[in-house]
């Protein structure tokens, strides 16, 4: 008798998950407590895969041999809670899909900011280097998907806490740790601590073989670091200090070395501009460096790689005004990189669903760099008492249009226009990507 897996909520995970353990011979089925997206609906009728939509079953689901649950459901749901009540085993859809990747090689990058453009960078210099990949986890498709579907000798994965979570037995052979800082605490008691283990279980199954990359400017990854037992080679990188292994920047040069090998090329030739952009780009060609790829074709590939949509990513220029969508920036700390790396006078566009952040984070920078404020959001009040005292004037808006209008008529030639809300996007728009295309559309509009 076939073994039964039930797979929670039918998101792109949850979707590639009962792809794959379908094809693999379990007997599955898919329950989401809401209604699927109609791409999803079809691909799970097409397989044949039973599922229910807009309930749950406790039954059937607590009758499971295993669960996979996706990354979005937290611990305290009560269905989880009967699910390990029953003892029953839940794992994570990359827990699957690595179950099955067969002798693949996995690059998986964790981390608070960064990870996606990390990420991205990494696959770009895979693929300009002749290696056939595929890019998966959070960004592109579901890695259990891929596997089922359109399996790779090599999967660069995005990977998140809450996938870490619950994993067994996981193991990259590249593990990149961008940084820790405080996010989606709601999701961890509100204990940073518990976050901050979640991190560091990218590299729990690393063996003597693997490599771990991390960034040792980071304090909170350095004043961890030794509370795990951590068998991986370690990579570390930094702006502060020459290492013997690993990679360092050094003089607006970066020096890469694992093991025999050495390169070095200048920070001026990266296409990611800004400091943090740095950080990504040195973790980028570590990987690549232990990945055997040739020196000149990851110097290519970091020259030539273009920016990610929603990410710094540059809209237009209009009478002299630079306008900036950074409607990835979802909580304070991606949005003190995108200040920090402005060199004009900026009008910036904040706002949303405020996870618990913490304004004066980027009260420095605010003071230095910024001319106005055009908040978007239902509820503006934190950013007026954070930064009233600062910024004149601060604006309320309640659209994108509007917040496009309103930051144009503050501006001047040689100015910016920053979009970094440092907020979730849910108030006014679907996600940050809705956020991000309203803002883009106003801009072509002026």
């Amino acid at each position: 008798m076939s073994k039964r897996m039930v797979i929670l909520g039918g998101g792109e995970s949850g979707v590639g998950a009962a792809l794959l353990a379908q094809q693999q011979g379990y007997d599955t089925f898919l329950s989401d407590g809401s209604s699927l997206k109609e791409k999803y609906r079809n691909e799970l009728q097409q397989a044949g895969i039973g599922f229910e939509e807009g309930q749950h079953d406790e039954e059937r689901i607590l009758a499971a041999d295993e669960v996979v649950k996706s990354p979005g459901i937290p611990e305290k749901n009560d269905l989880v809670k009967k699910i390990r009540a029953k003892g029953i085993p839940i794992i994570s859809e990359i827990e699957l899909a690595y179950r099955f990747k067969g002798d693949s090689k996995i690059i998986a990058i964790t981390g608070s900011n960064g990870k996606t453009t990390t990420t991205a960078l990494t696959f770009h210099i895979c693929k300009e280097a002749g290696l056939d990949c595929a890019l998966v986890g959070n960004i592109g498709y579901s890695f259990a998907k891929q596997v089922a579907e359109n399996p790779k000798p090599l999967y660069v994965a995005e990977i998140s806490s809450f996938q870490l979570d619950d994993i067994k037995t996981f193991r990259p052979d590249i593990a990149i740790l961008t940084n820790i800082t405080e996010d989606h605490l709601d999701r961890y008691d509100y204990k940073f601590e518990n976050y901050i283990r979640s991190k560091f279980r990218i590299t729990m199954n690393q063996q003597s073989t693997d490599h771990f990359i991390y960034c040792c400017d980071d304090e909170v990854t350095m004043k961890y670091l030794n509370r795990f037992n951590i068998q991986s080679n370690q990579l570390p990188i930094s702006m502060k200090r020459e290492l013997p292994n690993g990679a360092f920047i050094k003089d607006g040069d970066m020096y890469v070395r694992t093991g025999q090998d050495f390169t070095s090329m200048s920070v001026y030739d990266f296409a990611l501009k800004g400091k943090h952009n740095q950080y990504n780009t040195m973790a980028a060609c570590v990987a690549a460096t232990t990945m055997d790829i040739r020196k000149d074709k990851i110097r290519d590939a970091v020259q030539n790689f273009q920016s990610l949509e929603h990410r710094m990513e540059h809209v237009a220029t209009i009478r002299g005004v630079d306008f900036i969508n950074d409607s990835k920036a979802t909580n304070v700390n991606s949005t003190w990189y995108a200040l920090e790396s402005m060199t004009k006078p900026t009008v910036l566009i904040l706002g949303g669903v405020d996870k618990g952040n913490d304004y004066s984070l980027i009260a420095d920078l605010v003071k230095e760099k910024v001319k106005a404020i055009i908040c978007l959001g239902t509820d503006n009040r934190k950013i007026h008492e954070a930064f009233g005292n600062i910024v004149s004037p601060i604006v309320n808006t309640g659209s994108a249009l509007e917040a496009v209008h309103a930051a144009f008529h503050f501006s001047e030639k040689g100015d910016v226009v920053l979009l970094s809300p440092a907020c979730a996007s849910f108030d006014l728009f679907k996600n940050y990507e809705d956020r991000g295309n309203q803002f883009k559309q106003a801009v072509k509009e002026l």
